[in-house]
C-alpha cells in the first residue's frame, strides 16, 4: 500500500528521472528532439542516473551521435564513461582522435595519439590520425604517418590507400594517384570499387581518357571487385566532361542495368548526368521511373529534377514539377524556390523573381543565403546599388552561426559599390555600406579610403574618423591621410 501511494505521488521529474536511469541511452538520446540541446539534456540526465556504463551502449550511442553531428557530445559521453572507470577499447580510443581533432584541433589529437600507451597504438589509432591529416589535407603529415604505418604492417586493407588517392585528387594532385595504385599491388593490397573509381578519375583528370578505359578493362578483369552502378556514374561523368556523350549515354544504361531501383542517389546520378548530355527524353523517362520507385514527395527528387530542368532550358517542365512538389511537400525547402529564383533572374524577370521569394516566404521558407546573394547580383548588375546593399545585408544576417564563413561579396565588388557612393557625393549610402561590412569582419583600408574620399567629394566632417580606424587597427595611404586631416578638424 505505501509503495502504491509512493507511486501516486512521486513528482513527474523524479518519474522522468526513473525512466531515464532504466533505458538505454541510445534510445533514449532523440526522443525530445534532434537539437544539440535537448539531447545534451538527455545524456547529461542519464549520465547523473547511471553509475556503471556498459562498453557497448556506450559504443552505440557514440556511433549514433557522430551520425547526427553531435561530435562534442560524442566527446563528452566517451570521457565521461573512461573518468568514471570504463576501459576504453582500441575502436573507442581511435574515435576519440577522431572527435578531438574535430572539436578540438589536430594539435590536441596528435598529443592524444601521442600520450596512448604503445598497445594502444595499433592500426586503428593509426588509421584515426591518419584520417584526421588526409580531412585536414595535411600531405606532408599524411604521407609521413603512411610510411610509419606500412613499417607496423598497419595497411593490410585499402582504406588508407583510398583517403591517399582522394587527398591527392582534392588537393589538385591527381599525378601522384597512380604511384599509389602500384604500391597497392606491389604490398598485394586488393583494390575495391572507390580505388578503381579515384584512379579513373585521376586519369581523367590528367586529359587520359584511353587510360581511364584501360582501367575499367582491368576492374571487369578483376575477380576480387565487381564494378558497380557507381563506377559507371564515375565513368558517365568522365565521358560527359570529355565531350563524349555517347559514350556516356553507353555508361549510364549500365548504370541503370546495376542500380538497386530503391536508391535514391542512383536516380539522382541518372536524372543529372542525362541533363548534362542534353537528352531531355531520357531525363522525363528516369524521373517517371523514380515516381514509381518512390511514390513519396521527397524534397531531393524534386531538387534534382527542377535544377535539371532549368539548366536544360525546359522553364515550363521545371514550374510544372515545382507546383506539384509545393501542392504536396513535407517540409518547405527554400532551395527549390531558390532555383527558379536563380532562373527567373538569369532570364531578366526579376517580376517573377520576387513574386517567387516571397510565395516562399508565405508558406514558411526561411530565406537563406543564396536566395539573397541571387538578388544582389542582379541589382549590383543593374546598379541598383541602394537595393544591392539590403540584399547584401540579408545575405550576411542569413548565414548560419555555426557556418565558418560569414558570406560577404567579392573585394572588387564592393570597391565598386563604394565608388559609386563617392561618385554620388553620398555619404550616407556609403557609410550604411561600411556598418554592413563591419558587421560582417570585412573592412579594410581600402574601405576606409573610400569613405574618406566621399567625405572631402560630399565636403562633410567627421572627427571621429580617426579614432575608427584606430578602433579597426587599420592605416591609409599617404595621399589619404592628408584627406582624413581635412575631414576630422
Amino acid at each position: 500500500m505505501a509503495a502504491q501511494v509512493a507511486e501516486t505521488v512521486a513528482t513527474p521529474a523524479a518519474e522522468a528521472a526513473l525512466v531515464v536511469a532504466k533505458q538505454s541511452l541510445h534510445r533514449l538520446l532523440f526522443k525530445e528532439g534532434s537539437s544539440s540541446r535537448s539531447v545534451g539534456k538527455v545524456l547529461s540526465r542519464w549520465l547523473k542516473d547511471t553509475k556503471q556504463f556498459n562498453q557497448w551502449e556506450v559504443g552505440t550511442s557514440v556511433r549514433i551521435l557522430r551520425k547526427r553531428k553531435k561530435f562534442s557530445l560524442a566527446l563528452k559521453l566517451l570521457e565521461t564513461a573512461s573518468k568514471r572507470g570504463m576501459d576504453l577499447t582500441a575502436s573507442h580510443e581511435a574515435i576519440k582522435i577522431d572527435l578531438l581533432s574535430k572539436i578540438k584541433g589536430i594539435v590536441v589529437a596528435e598529443k592524444y595519439f601521442t600520450d596512448l600507451p604503445e598497445p594502444s597504438k595499433n592500426h586503428q589509432s593509426y588509421g584515426a590520425l591518419f584520417n584526421c591529416y588526409c580531412n585536414g589535407k595535411m600531405t606532408e603529415k599524411a604521407e609521413t604517418l603512411m610510411e610509419k604505418m606500412k613499417e607496423q604492417k598497419f595497411v593490410s586493407n585499402p582504406l588508407a590507400f583510398n583517403s591517399l588517392m582522394a587527398l591527392y585528387s582534392k588537393g589538385g594532385k591527381p599525378e601522384k594517384v597512380p604511384a599509389v595504385i602500384q604500391d597497392m599491388k606491389a604490398n598485394k593490397v586488393m583494390l575495391d570499387v572507390f580505388s578503381y573509381n579515384v584512379w579513373m578519375r585521376s586519369l581523367a583528370a590528367l586529359g587520359d581518357i584511353p587510360g581511364v578505359e584501360k582501367i575499367l578493362d582491368e576492374m571487369k578483369g578483376d575477380n576480387s571487385v565487381t564494378a558497380d552502378w557507381t563506377t559507371y556514374s564515375n565513368i558517365a561523368s568522365i565521358y560527359v566532361n570529355a565531350g563524349l556523350k555517347e559514350k556516356a549515354e553507353d555508361a549510364l544504361k549500365e548504370l541503370e542495368s546495376k542500380m538497386d531501383v530503391h536508391r535514391l542517389p542512383a536516380f539522382h546520378f541518372l536524372m543529372s548526368l542525362y541533363g548534362r548530355t542534353g537528352n531531355l527524353t531520357e531525363v522525363y523517362r528516369v524521373w517517371r521511373s523514380l515516381k514509381l520507385a518512390c511514390p513519396k514527395t521527397v524534397n531531393l527528387n524534386y531538387l534534382i529534377m527542377i535544377q535539371t530542368l532549368v539548366n536544360l532550358g525546359d522553364l515550363p517542365g521545371a514550374e510544372k514539377c515545382f507546383k506539384e512538389w509545393e501542392a504536396d511537400c513535407p517540409k518547405y525547402d527554400v532551395r527549390l524556390p531558390n532555383v527558379l529564383i536563380g532562373a527567373y533572374v538569369k532570364g531578366g524577370e526579376i517580376e517573377k523573381a520576387e513574386a517567387m521569394r516571397e510565395q516562399a516566404v508565405s508558406r514558411g521558407a526561411v530565406l537563406n543565403t543564396t536566395t539573397w546573394e541571387i538578388f544582389f547580383n542582379y541589382y549590383f548588375a543593374t546598379k541598383q546599388f541602394n537595393i544591392s546593399v539590403k540584399c547584401m545585408e540579408n545575405a550576411i544576417a542569413a548565414t548560419g552561426k555555426r557556418d565558418k564563413n560569414k558570406w560577404t561579396p567579392a573585394q572588387e565588388t564592393v570597391e565598386s559599390m563604394m565608388t559609386h557612393f563617392e561618385e554620388q557625393r553620398d555619404v550616407d549610402g556609403a557609410e550604411n555600406l561600411v556598418q554592413i561590412l563591419k558587421k560582417a569582419g570585412s573592412l579594410n583600408s581600402a574601405v576606409y579610403e573610400s569613405l574618406i574620399r566621399t567625405y572631402v567629394a560630399a565636403g562633410k566632417k567627421s572627427p571621429d574618423m580617426r579614432q575608427r580606424l584606430e578602433t579597426d587597427n587599420l592605416k591609409v595611404n599617404p595621399e589619404t591621410e592628408k584627406m582624413l586631416q581635412s575631414i576630422s578638424t
